[in-house]
């Protein structure tokens, strides 16, 4: 039987959408207020959901303690009240978006859940920039 577990952690950042390759202009056309040289911040939620058997001994997927100190140390230390473009080094070179966040999540957390639950994988990861807007990944 297959269940999925879901771990929500929270984090503050900055971040500019802003291609170097175009003109002010061009960029403030494409991403509006998003690409204010100055910066703009967000509160983010992060659900990270993991798949798997239940294991019979303990009676659950992964402890969840688990899943959130792994999100916490290898997510959420590196981006947590910091500006995603200038000072998180798995987004140089990229452009900040939520959907290569989530990218650039999964490449860290897929392993690391592998190897401490070894019955369980990621399966979703979720990230909300605003009360509306989110994205949803499955490592595809």
């Amino acid at each position: 039987m297959i269940v999925h577990i879901s771990r929500k952690e929270h984090f503050n950042a900055a971040h500019k959408l802003y291609n170097p390759n175009w003109t002010k202009e061009q960029n403030e056309a494409v991403f509006g207020p998003c690409a204010n040289e100055n910066w703009h911040g967000h509160n983010f939620e992060l659900i990270v959901t993991v798949r798997g058997e239940i294991n019979e001994e303990y009676g659950y997927v992964m402890d969840l303690k688990l899943l959130s100190k792994l999100i916490r140390e290898l997510i959420i230390e590196k981006v947590d009240h910091k500006n995603l473009n200038l000072d998180v080094d798995f987004m140089k070179g990229k452009m900040a978006s939520c959907e290569n966040l989530v990218v650039e999540f999964w490449k860290i957390l897929a392993p690391a859940i592998a190897e401490k639950a070894p019955n369980a994988s990621l399966y979703c990861i979720e990230l909300w920039e605003t009360p509306r807007n989110f994205v949803r990944y499955y490592g595809e």
